[in-house]
């Protein structure tokens, strides 16, 4: 099943970042003394009292040229939507701020639970400061110091008191479940459908169509598998537009719940650097994966296009090169039957 997912929230400089890496054990995330620096990985595991668990650092997610405000919400609505926990981050030391009180408005209608971390608390002569974080409604204050690693371990157990119970799984252990992960418009949507035989899930043009990851079972030649097809974005918005980051939030969930990744490229369009960040996810989670080259109806080629398509695609999939390649196209349903196989 998923693991859990935490999202650290708050406004910039806060210290969001050292904390994500704290949880996640390296430094993942770029940590500066700037507002609005954090650009790299906003995703990883962590793992605590034996449970596994994913976090979320919303200070990776960035609209350009939006006010930080704005920013800042677009980012609270995208933790709303991905957590089961959300850690709403302070800083002990200027006290509760007015974006404090709009992120924390915007948490607190979302029903999802909300852990309050104040952070840069590693000064005991700033524990008196605490009591004014009550007044956020959100319930006790943990007192942490990302930096020094103070109080982590309280408010990870606070956090473990939310996440969910680990459900049981619904198919049987004989049966393969294929998630389809790529970047927007790669052609997923079409691939299930054609693999199905059936107009299943929206299939459209605009990247972004499928809202939710379905499961959808089948049964082929006396195989029972189950097609996850996780093109989903739940609900439009600017974050989910113009965040590609997003994809990869949306592909690791899928990811944990397969045997095996059919990891989708468009033909037409070759491999781009959030491919490689997306399936990286893949070979990191242990799964066995498939090259999925769609749309090759549409690629001009002679006989040796394939050959070279594909020895490209290993030298910039290194960490790949165990995977078959396979070239089909989802519209005409060319070379589809040796997908399943």
């Amino acid at each position: 099943m998923p693991k859990p997912v935490l999202a650290i929230v708050g406004r910039p400089n806060v210290g969001k970042s050292t904390i994500f890496n704290r949880l996640v054990g390296e430094r993942i995330a770029i940590v500066e003394d700037k507002p609005g620096v954090t650009r790299d990985r906003i995703y990883s595991s962590s793992e605590w009292l034996n449970r596994e668990f994913n976090v979320i650092d919303t200070g990776g997610i960035e609209i350009n040229e939006e006010p930080l405000m704005v920013q800042m919400r677009y980012q609270a609505e995208l933790a709303i939507e991905e957590a089961d926990v959300i850690c709403f981050v302070v800083n002990g030391r200027e006290g509760i701020t007015g974006a404090d009180e709009e992120v924390a408005q915007l948490l607190f209608r979302s029903k999802k639970p909300i852990v309050l971390a104040v952070n840069k608390m590693d000064d005991p002569t700033l524990h008196d400061k605490l009591y004014e974080f009550y007044s956020l409604g959100i319930g006790d204050p943990v007192p942490i110091s990302g930096s020094h690693g103070l109080g982590l371990g309280d408010l990870l157990d606070k956090v473990l008191e939310h996440f969910p119970k680990d459900a049981e799984e619904v198919y049987d252990e004989d049966t393969i479940r294929i998630s389809l992960i790529g970047r927007p418009n790669v052609g997923k949507s079409s691939l299930v459908n054609a693999i199905l035989g059936e107009e299943r899930v929206i299939v459209s043009d605009i990247p972004g169509t499928t809202r939710d990851a379905i499961d959808t079972p089948f049964t082929r030649d006396d195989q029972d598998y189950v097609v996850i097809d996780t093109a989903g974005m739940r609900k439009k918005g600017k974050v989910y537009e113009s965040t590609e980051k997003y994809s990869v939030l949306r592909a690791l969930k899928a990811i944990e719940r397969s045997d095996v990744v059919l990891m989708v490229i468009n033909g037409e369009e070759g491999l781009i650097e959030q491919d490689k960040k997306i399936a990286g996810y893949a070979h990191e989670a242990g799964r066995a994966v498939i090259l999925v080259v769609n749309k090759w109806d549409v690629v001009e080629k002679d006989d040796k296009t394939m050959q070279k398509y594909e020895e490209k695609l290993k030298e910039e999939l290194l960490y790949l090169s165990y995977a078959p390649v396979l070239f089909l196209s989802a519209k005409t349903k060319r070379r589809l039957h040796h997908l399943l196989p």
